[in-house]
């Protein structure tokens, strides 16, 4: 049986990040993907223009709809908006018993800092969704911005923040360092037993639109063909750094362009 995982996030027109990335991160690794959209935005590789929040009753709907005829095997969470979308989304995922979820903190977008989530989300994003997350996979400012503190400069400050995340109550946290400086892209995971120190070398690239919502999603994907929790985050790791590697090749647009041009023919 094909393996299914559900993404609850925005959706970008663009398609390089979002519902659309989401989705061909499924069908490039073999999963079916269903979709919960929280919000609708206007925007592409360079800005978001536009946040347009969908009715938590919509959402609500939404998941009612997916899990009354689908066995979903993992759910990957991205860009929600506002507390109401939180509180709607914690709501299906305990109606629903469902415990394989990655959870991706989309608190603002990269190219151009719009912020993406309601400031007044974050507690409730805290207090609702942390808890109920297998995988928290923050980048480094929104590690930063969910515990109030300073950007994570070294490793070891990563290692020591991802640890207090796990305090919120998710079983496992991946800290991305994307945002950092130097040769490697270093990510650390730790789930209170396990450490893992997860390197790649640094692409010199602008075409870098999506690729927390691909690695999330790639997670999500390994998750609900059966993979340990460490086993998907490597291999997700590993999928992503490939994409962006061969985006570079096939840019398109005139921004930071999008890294999925590659899946019509890459395959693990």
């Amino acid at each position: 049986m094909t393996p299914i995982a559900l993404s609850i996030a925005g959706s970008d027109p663009s398609a390089g990040a979002g519902i659309q990335a989401d989705l061909k991160t499924f069908a490039a690794l073999g999963v079916y993907g269903a979709t919960v959209v929280t919000v609708l935005t206007a925007q592409n590789t360079r800005e978001v223009t536009v946040i347009e929040p969908v009715r938590a009753a919509l959402v609500s709907a939404q998941i009612d709809a997916v899990f009354a005829d689908l066995k979903v095997d993992a759910v990957k969470i991205g860009m929600l908006g506002h507390a109401t979308s939180i509180e709607a989304v914690a709501a299906g995922l305990d109606r629903y018993q469902q415990k394989t979820v990655v959870l991706d903190p989309v608190l603002m977008a990269s190219a151009s800092a719009t912020a993406l989530l309601a400031p007044d989300a974050i507690e409730p994003l805290r207090r609702l969704l942390i808890p109920r997350a297998l995988i928290l996979t923050p980048n480094l400012p929104e590690a930063a911005a969910l515990l109030g503190e300073a950007l994570a400069e070294t490793e070891v400050q990563m290692r020591a923040q991802a640890e207090r995340l796990l305090g919120f109550g998710a079983r496992a946290v991946l800290i991305k360092g994307g945002h950092a400086g130097g040769p490697q892209s270093v990510d650390i995971y730790v789930d209170g037993r396990t450490q893992l120190r997860l390197p790649a070398p640094r692409i010199a690239t602008n075409n870098t639109h999506g690729s927390g919502c691909t690695l999330s999603a790639a997670i999500a994907a390994g998750l609900a063909k059966g993979l340990a929790p460490e086993d998907a985050v490597a291999a997700g790791k590993d999928y992503v750094t490939a994409a962006i590697a061969a985006a570079d090749r096939l840019s398109i647009g005139s921004g930071r362009g999008p890294l999925h041009h590659f899946q019509a023919w890459w395959r693990p």
